[in-house]
This record gives C-alpha cells, sequence and structure tokens, in this order.
C-alpha cells in the first residue's frame, strides 16, 4: 500500500459510544486490534464511554466477547481527550480533573468502529469534517440514511430498487394518537418485523405473528428509538453482499454473496443472540448456493445501492431472494459488524481478500480521500 503521508501513519480506532449497540462496537475493536499491521501503522486505541467521554484505553481488549455474563464496556479514564477543533491541526489533547493538558500528538485517520446513533448516523462524520480529520467509512449524508431505515427505504424506492411493504410510526404519532398508529399498520400481512428505525444488530426488533402483540413490541422498539418503523415479513432467503469503494475513480467492488440460515428454533429470526452470543443458532453460508446469473445480479444491484445512497469505504447490503426471482432490498448498513467472524469480513475472506489486508485496504481509502464536499 502506498502511504499518503511519509511517516508511519497514526490510526485512532474510535469505539464504544453512546448507543445499545457499545457492548458490540467493543468486540469490534478488539478483532481490529489485534489483526492491524503494527508495522505500517501507530494506532491510538480510543473508548468512548456510554456518557460520551472519550478516554484512552491501554487495557487488554483481545478478551473481549458477547457470550460472556459481563458485556464489554468502555470505563472513563484519568483523562478525557478531544482533538483541537484548530485549522490544519489533527491534534489529540488529554486532560484531567486538574484541567492539566497534554498533546498526545497528530492523527491522521480515524476509523470509527462504532455502530448505531451518535456514531454511525452521520454525528461523529459532521464533527470529524468540522475539525478537517480524514476517517474511515461514509460521509454524513450517506451515514444518515443508512442508519433511518425510513429515509433508507425512501431513497431506494427512489433509485429503482423493490423494498418490501413498511409503515413508520414517529413519536409524536404515537404520542398523540395510538390507535391511529395501529390502525395505518392493518393493511400489511403478518407475520410483522417491529424495529427502531435508528438501530442496528437486531437491538430491539420483535417479530409480531398477531395485532394483540404490536403495541407492546412498538414500545419495546421506542425503548432504544421513539421512531419506529413496522415491516411486513418477506418470503424469501436472506442474501447479503460485501461493498467495498473503488480506488479513485473506480466503482465499487462487491463480495460474494452469503446467505443466512436461522437454524435454532429457539430463534424465530436473526435476532441479537442469534447473532452474536449463540453461535450455533444461524448458519453463515459463503458463497451463497445461488446460481450464477442470481450471484451477478446481487453484486450489481449491492454496488447500484451503495452509490445510491452515496455511500463510501464499505457496506454491507442485506436482500431477500423470493421464490419468485424477485431481489427486495432490505437495508444498507454503512459500518457493518467487522469482527474477524462477522458476515462482511467473512464475505470478504471468501472473495480473496483477507480481515488484515481489508482492515489496510480501508485505511488506504480513508488516507486517500478528502474531507469536506466531495
Amino acid at each position: 500500500m502506498s502511504q499518503v503521508n511519509a511517516h508511519k501513519p497514526r490510526v485512532m480506532l474510535l469505539f464504544g459510544g453512546r448507543s445499545s449497540e457499545h457492548p458490540v462496537s467493543c468486540v469490534t475493536a478488539a478483532g481490529v486490534l489485534e489483526a492491524i499491521d503494527r508495522e505500517k501503522y501507530e494506532v491510538v486505541p480510543v473508548g468512548i464511554t456510554r456518557d460520551g467521554a472519550w478516554t484512552l484505553v491501554d487495557q487488554d481488549v483481545t478478551s473481549w466477547s458477547l457470550s460472556n455474563s459481563q458485556k464489554p464496556e468502555v470505563t472513563a479514564g484519568s483523562e478525557i481527550l478531544r482533538l483541537t477543533g484548530e485549522p490544519g491541526s489533527h491534534e489529540l489533547l488529554a486532560s484531567n480533573d486538574s484541567h492539566a493538558v497534554r498533546s498526545l500528538g497528530d492523527i491522521d485517520l480515524v476509523f470509527p468502529l462504532l455502530h448505531g446513533p451518535f456514531g454511525e448516523d452521520g454525528s461523529l462524520q459532521g464533527m470529524l469534517e468540522m475539525v478537517d480529520v480524514p476517517y474511515v467509512g461514509s460521509g454524513i449524508a450517506a451515514s444518515a440514511i443508512g442508519m433511518d431505515k425510513h429515509f433508507m427505504k425512501v431513497v431506494f424506492e427512489a433509485a429503482g430498487f423493490e423494498v418490501g411493504p413498511y409503515v413508520v410510526i414517529p413519536d409524536k404519532h404515537w404520542e398523540r394518537d395510538q390507535a391511529a398508529c395501529l390502525k395505518s399498520v392493518e393493511g400489511l400481512q403478518y407475520p410483522l418485523f417491529v424495529k427502531p428505525a435508528r438501530a442496528g444488530s437486531s437491538v430491539g426488533i420483535s417479530r409480531v405473528d398477531t395485532a394483540d402483540a404490536l403495541p407492546a413490541a412498538i414500545e419495546a422498539a421506542r425503548i432504544h428509538d421513539p421512531k419506529v418503523i413496522v415491516e411486513q415479513g418477506i418470503v424469501g432467503r436472506e442474501i447479503e453482499c460485501g461493498v467495498l469503494e473503488g480506488r479513485g475513480s473506480l466503482p465499487p467492488r462487491a463480495s460474494m454473496p452469503g446467505e443466512i440460515v436461522v437454524e435454532d428454533a429457539g430463534h424465530t429470526f436473526y435476532d441479537f443472540d442469534a447473532k452474536y452470543v449463540d453461535g450455533a443458532a444461524a448458519q453463515l453460508s459463503c458463497p451463497a448456493e445461488l446460481e450464477t446469473a442470481a450471484t451477478d445480479e446481487v453484486r450489481r444491484l449491492a454496488a447500484e445501492a451503495f452509490e445510491a445512497v452515496n455511500a463510501e469505504g464499505l457496506s454491507r447490503v442485506d436482500f431477500f431472494y423470493t421464490p419468485e426471482g424477485k431481489w427486495i432490498i432490505n437495508e444498507i448498513n454503512t459500518m457493518p459488524g467487522f469482527t474477524p467472524s462477522s458476515m462482511y469480513p467473512h464475505m470478504w475472506s471468501k472473495t480473496g481478500l483477507e480481515y488484515a489486508d481489508l482492515i489496510d485496504e480501508l485505511i488506504h481509502l480513508g488516507l486517500s480521500r478528502k474531507t469536506g464536499l466531495r
């Protein structure tokens, strides 16, 4: 990889955060910290606590796991970190309770391994744009669209993709007239999937098979996001495809597709536990067993979806493949799960790009891209 800077680039791995996906982010960081090439990069691991404080993380995080009873969590240290925000400066500062400030040097790139709101939704990307610090992944608009399942569907419909039937229940509508909100869902066919509109990792999602269970499912989703989306269940195979930004002006690259098969009867869908805790619950098959034409088509559609939201860096695009041979787009994830066993790195490994090389490629793309309007 040709380095943008003559010196060894200093890469801040930023993880944790304020969202309900905090533990997932910590495990993602553990995987990247173990695999990143220390000969090429000076790594600065920075955790964000649940209340938003930035802190240096010097503990051994490689043992972090979601299968333990105690989920991993970033705890505040003796110093709070911040970027200066001064024009032309990428300096990272640390201050203690006595207000003494010391410099931790310049940061060349931020690798935001954050999932969910306040990290994956454009808010962090906007802050980094304001202080002119390069980063890995999509910019403000694409991150915000990719986080909000409602506006994501609007964009995909406008781009000509087929999306499944859905209803959005905004916070004010639910507070004002719950009966009207429930009536708006009557046109959808059961089973329904009730989701926080702006959350990931299957947090807060419920499968609903009868109308009497719908209010409780909406309230469960509202714990994580006051805006709720209710989607009609789609009969079809769940097929995913990883996308990487092309170098320079080249088009995006799509991985071989993978398929999720939930095998444990205790999981009626690919929920949080099936993803991260109960490793035997779901089978991740890659390459997915598809006809060559279908494989080519889903890779093409994934790359088009990436460009439809103006994504950058990386994304995972999820589809339903119906028995009739139709592709229905489910969502795009602009910062997909990135542990060594996650579907996104797994698909790229099966496509010929191993985990450490994938990290290297994403850092190259981030260092090669300017901040600001592009």
